[in-house]
């Protein structure tokens, strides 16, 4: 019939890229006499209705049918709104909430608020806490398989420590890992490449680590010891006093950026590189597995992609923001930035593959995390000497000659 196709040929132009919903009702109501302007009518109601529900507030998203939001609890290991990690962790926090549509609430609690730094993992491993943002060798106490998950001594660069977790085996090995303990395990930031500390006096040779008292953390702390030093585990907000009053000589922290952050720059003189204990430190996200377990497909989703947001994030945020410090220290007279002296370096490395291997000795589940990821180490070492490394020699070398 005529009015039917009428109205077959105005449900085509609705369906017609680029046609406002002005457009469609005035071909509906020209083609179609009393049908089509009965249409039109309808149309019209519909788009103010749309318009007065546009202006009502919106309800949170329902993620597994839910109505309410599900508000979950994350203590972190960083000070109150420090930058990079402490706002990292509060940004991943927010993101989640902003993924899942408000159906997702994370409240932060910084150390100390709910639990002290390093009870972080225990927290949520008993349920008192539903997930932590922190880095994995805090706790090695547990088991020192988790080191590697955050950093080990002459270990793997950011995007090497990222390419293992995510597609070399890592991850499988982390989730049994931690398993153990109830907890769900992820990669939700990097602080990339970290400096070797901060000194009080010189360090001209390796005799220099001789009685050493430094606050460094995980196995870098057994390679000083090794070297002769006194390795001391300090929460981050402790470091300014330890180091002012002498109770420590040495701190590593993280970089030019979190190092001003405590203003370690104005109680000692000489800055070292490179930082061997942790050259790209992943930051994890750690969730009870009971909590995680009860999440639908959408809810895990949104905290899984959530969190490799912010790993990306956050080591773009420390590339930038350690570049700007490193020119402001280089401001400053009095104080030394330098290289590690060679003697020292060979220690390094040498004591660093005797601790590795160690460690890797203690218990059969340890050698398979050590096994993966030395094969993954070797792996980025033969593509970086041709990719990473040959383009940066090039690009010194191009500057050079540049400079004349």
């Amino acid at each position: 019939m005529p009015a039917d196709r009428d109205q077959d040929d105005g449900a085509r132009a609705a369906r017609a890229p680029g046609r406002s919903r002005r457009a469609v009702i005035t071909s509906f109501a020209l083609g179609a006499g009393a049908a089509g302007l009965g249409v039109a009518a309808s149309l019209i109601a519909s788009a103010r209705a749309d318009r007065r529900a546009a202006d009502r507030p919106r309800a949170p998203a329902v993620i597994g049918g839910r109505n309410a939001p599900r508000r979950l609890k994350m203590v972190t290991t960083w000070p109150k709104n420090f930058p990079g990690l402490g706002t990292g962790a509060v940004r991943f926090a927010r993101r989640i909430e902003e993924m899942s549509g408000g159906a997702i609430a994370v409240t932060v609690y910084a150390a100390g608020e709910l639990v002290p730094a390093l009870q972080a993992f225990d927290a949520v491993s008993q349920g008192k806490a539903d997930m932590y943002h922190g880095a994995e060798y805090y706790w090695q106490g547990r088991s020192l398989a988790f080191n590697f998950f955050a950093a080990v001594p002459m270990g793997l660069l950011a995007r090497e420590l990222e390419a293992w977790v995510r597609f070399g085996g890592g991850q499988e090995l982390w989730d049994e890992l931690a398993a153990r303990f109830s907890i769900k395990p992820m990669l939700a930031g990097n602080t990339g490449p970290q400096m070797g500390g901060w000194f009080k006096r010189p360090i001209r040779s390796l005799a220099d680590f001789q009685g050493l008292r430094m606050r460094i953390p995980g196995l870098g702390g057994e390679v000083i010891k090794r070297m002769g030093g006194t390795p001391v585990t300090k929460a981050g907000g402790e470091l300014f006093q330890a180091l002012d009053q002498g109770n420590i000589d040495a701190t590593e922290w993280v970089g030019p950026w979190n190092d001003m952050a405590f203003a370690l720059h104005t109680i000692a003189d000489y800055y070292y590189y490179p930082g061997f204990h942790e050259p790209g430190t992943g930051l994890s996200c750690g969730i009870n597995l009971g909590v995680w377990n009860a999440l639908d497909e959408a809810e895990r989703a949104v905290i899984a992609n959530a969190a490799a947001a912010e790993t990306a994030v956050m080591h773009a945020e420390f590339e930038h923001e350690n570049a700007l410090a490193l020119q402001r220290l280089l401001r400053i007279p009095r104080i030394t930035i330098a290289p590690f002296p060679d003697d020292v370096q060979a220690a390094m490395a040498r004591i660093s593959a005797e601790v590795l291997e160690e460690v890797a000795s203690r218990d059969p589940f340890t050698r398979r995390v050590y096994e993966s990821f030395l094969a993954a180490r070797e792996r980025a070492m033969a593509w970086g000497r041709i990719s990473d490394e040959a383009f940066a020699r090039a690009r010194r070398l191009a500057r050079r000659a540049a400079e004349g």
